[in-house]
């Protein structure tokens, strides 16, 4: 029986709020013992927190659940209370984290080594909380209000956020500072992906030929994976042909490769990359369907 969802109706399960903690506590300890002393802009509030540490010695913690708050009411009021209830758990035992890991002492005062592995701790405790649905807050809700009343795509709305805090990091700092800053902004949301999808990569493969029902003969013996068979038209000559599509694991493209060239060295084959794949035989096992309603 399909089960359909509507979008906010994901709430919080005991283990999300594991999840939550942990990557707070994470990320927490991170910002103290490589951002933090090392200047590191890492972007959001956490960054605005670093620069007016730099500047005024403000407390970041204070800094941070200052901010946190009202942009948590502001939340409750733009997004409505599902979204609100998602953010606030994160939102304020982040900083609270942070305030109470103050007393740990840098581990390198070298910039580089910080804006990496503080990039890395930093991403594995986001990623840790947006894999239970949950959010730091900050600036991500300013993100979500842009996104959902200015009609810009989301990634959008997180980079000129973002942007914003590096444009103050700029004025507060010098350039090579803001430089480390964002190696460190890349490393962190590379790292959340890697937490979110995992390391395994795959192909998505499609095949055009006009021996398709052999290369799917082929790929079926050779490599035991499935093949989708798709009908298209070419641009061209409007004639009517066959495309097959396979996913595969990366360690298996050379293999694919191989049986294509070997049935059809004329094969035109288009290689993209797939980095989340449902379904039997990879990472990710679909127990229901998901509709938007």
């Amino acid at each position: 029986m399909r089960k359909k969802f509507k979008k906010d109706q994901f709430p919080l399960q005991i283990i999300d709020i594991v999840f939550i903690v942990v990557g707070s506590f994470i990320a927490a300890v991170s910002f103290n013992i490589f951002l933090l002393p090392n200047v590191i802009v890492s972007g959001g509030i956490g960054g605005l927190s670093t620069i007016l540490n730099s500047l005024y010695q403000w407390n970041p913690s204070v800094v941070q659940f200052s901010f946190n708050i009202p942009l948590l009411l502001l939340c409750f009021i733009a997004l409505g209370k599902e979204a609100g209830f998602k953010t606030i758990l994160g939102s304020l035992i982040l900083p609270a984290f942070i305030g109470l890991l103050n007393f740990m002492e840098p581990l390198t005062m070298n910039p580089l080594l910080a804006a990496l592995f503080g990039g890395i701790t930093t991403g594995i405790g986001i990623g840790l909380v947006f894999k239970a649905k949950g959010s730091t807050g900050g600036t991500s809700i300013i993100a979500q209000i842009i996104h959902a009343y200015m009609k810009l795509p989301l990634g959008t709305s997180v980079a000129l956020v973002d942007g914003f805090v590096i444009v103050a990091a700029l004025i507060a700092f010098d350039a090579e500072t803001v430089m480390f800053s964002i190696i460190s902004l890349f490393v962190i949301s590379r790292t959340i992906d890697i937490i979110q999808v995992g390391f395994n990569r795959s192909k998505n493969v499609m095949i055009i030929s006009d021996h398709a029902s052999e290369i799917r003969t082929a790929i079926y013996q050779n490599i035991n994976r499935g093949v989708t068979n798709l009908r298209i038209t070419g641009g061209y000559g409007n004639n009517k042909k066959e495309m097959l599509m396979c996913v595969i694991g990366e360690q298996e493209f050379t293999y694919l490769r191989e049986t294509i060239l070997e049935v059809d060295p004329d094969a035109f084959v288009v290689v993209m990359s797939a980095s989340e794949v449902w379904g039997k035989g990879f990472t990710l096992a679909k127990d229901s369907t998901i509709e938007e309603i």
